[in-house]
């Protein structure tokens, strides 16, 4: 029988073999394992992991700056693609930055990432400029930008 019980939760130090492993599946290793280390001990560099039967299989990481979520991360293992983890663990993100006072966010991506382009969209984010070149392999990013909605606790 196969159990499928996802959970979203934050991405924490003693993850770091599950995110290195992750990374290396779906990136090809974006990050080394001392900036993951920064990545997962720093409290202004917001990670969640959606975690599906134990294992790590779509995850998501930024940089709050002053009032504006800066998206470092998205990623989501191959063999669990086009099933909406991304955008869960995204949207969560979302979320998890506006309660913390993130008036925004932003993120690049590869003009060419089609999929990456489309999930981005669904979720409320426009394009405000092209970096060129901006890439190792020499494609352009397209810098995005969405507002986000305070929480709840906020408007109290």
């Amino acid at each position: 029988m196969n159990v499928r019980n996802p959970l979203v939760a934050p991405l924490l130090p003693a993850h770091l073999e599950a995110v290195q492993t992750l990374d290396q599946r779906a990136l090809g290793g974006f990050w080394t394992a001392s900036q993951w280390q920064v990545e997962l001990a720093e409290p202004r560099r917001p990670g969640l992991g959606l975690w599906l039967d134990g294992a790590l299989v779509a995850m998501a990481s930024g940089w709050l700056v002053v009032d504006e979520l800066h998206i470092t991360l998205v990623a989501s293992d191959p063999a669990h693609r086009r099933q909406g983890h991304a955008r869960c663990v995204l949207a969560a993100l979302l979320q998890l930055a506006a309660a913390q006072g993130a008036e925004r966010a932003t993120l690049e991506v590869a003009a060419g990432n089609t999929a990456a382009c489309g999930l981005y969209g669904a979720l409320g984010f426009t394009s405000a400029g092209v970096r060129r070149a901006y890439y190792r392999n020499g494609d352009d990013a397209l810098i995005q930008w969405r507002g986000l909605e305070p929480s709840p606790q906020q408007n109290r």
